[in-house]
């Protein structure tokens, strides 16, 4: 059975830092894994170090020019062209694959890449062991539907009240759309001995399932200032290693 692990949260929290991590640490322990930036202010690749020439945003350009200019291929749909097309841009990895979203660059409404997203997710999702999409921040994904065959959903949240909020109305809204996540975690990023205690009071009085607080990293910091990919970080690194436990206890388990 494939397992679809969503990593979602308001901006600035860490979001892309802790999928690139969870994508390290899943790909020691399955090579049958595939990842989705989902997000069009695509960071992950650069956190994992990999170059993209196309996305999904690039190929509903092209459909689109195709379509108004009545040059689709004759009996071929939309939908069927788009698919034909997925396999072509999936980047391939010793590690996993990835696949990434992208932004479209002409204008119109972004509805229809999303369906099309979703549809993706569907059709591929059956041939990998595992499926990380790193999403958009905040609740679009949700309202769009994105998200809605995700098995577990983890927001990310930095040490405040106002991030673990974020992740109160993702749960709320989730709940509202009746998207039903098998589980719904949060992790706290930037954690220190002073707001330690306060995240946890926070969460329990949110009624969230706080799974981790990852501690600031310098490390981090410096592979983010200077443009190194974090799927590179030491495995000794002690965010890395935290995200190895989630992994091990609440998604392989």
């Amino acid at each position: 059975m494939t397992k679809i692990i969503a990593v979602s949260g308001k901006g600035g929290t860490g979001k892309t830092m802790f999928s690139t991590f969870l994508v390290k640490a899943l790909s020691k322990r399955s090579k049958n894994l595939l990842v989705i930036d989902a997000d069009p202010d695509s960071n992950l690749p650069e956190t994992l170090g990999v170059e993209v020439e196309r996305t999904i945003g690039d190929i509903r350009e092209e459909l689109k020019k195709l379509a108004e200019g009545n040059k689709l291929p004759p009996g071929i749909s939309k939908q069927e062209y788009l698919m034909g097309k997925i396999y072509e841009i999936i980047v391939e990895t010793d590690n996993y694959d990835l696949l990434v979203m992208g932004r479209p660059e002409g204008s119109g409404c972004y509805c229809s890449i999303n369906n099309w997203l979703r549809q993706i997710i569907d059709n591929l999702s059956t041939s990998y062991d595992y499926v990380v999409i790193d999403t958009e921040a905040g609740l679009e994904h949700l309202s769009r539907r994105t998200t809605q065959n995700v098995d577990t959903m983890i927001v990310v949240t930095d040490a405040s009240k106002r991030g673990l909020g974020t992740a109160k109305r993702i749960k709320k809204l989730a709940e509202e759309l009746d998207i039903k996540f098998k589980n719904i975690y949060v992790v706290a990023n930037k954690v220190n001995e002073k707001t330690s205690e306060m995240v946890e009071r926070y969460a329990r009085e949110l009624g969230l399932k706080l799974i981790a607080k990852l501690p600031y990293s310098e490390e981090i910091a410096k592979y983010d200032l200077l443009g190194i990919p974090l799927f590179n970080i030491d495995e000794n690194n002690e965010v890395y290693r935290e995200v190895e436990k989630i992994v091990d206890r609440y998604i392989i388990s």
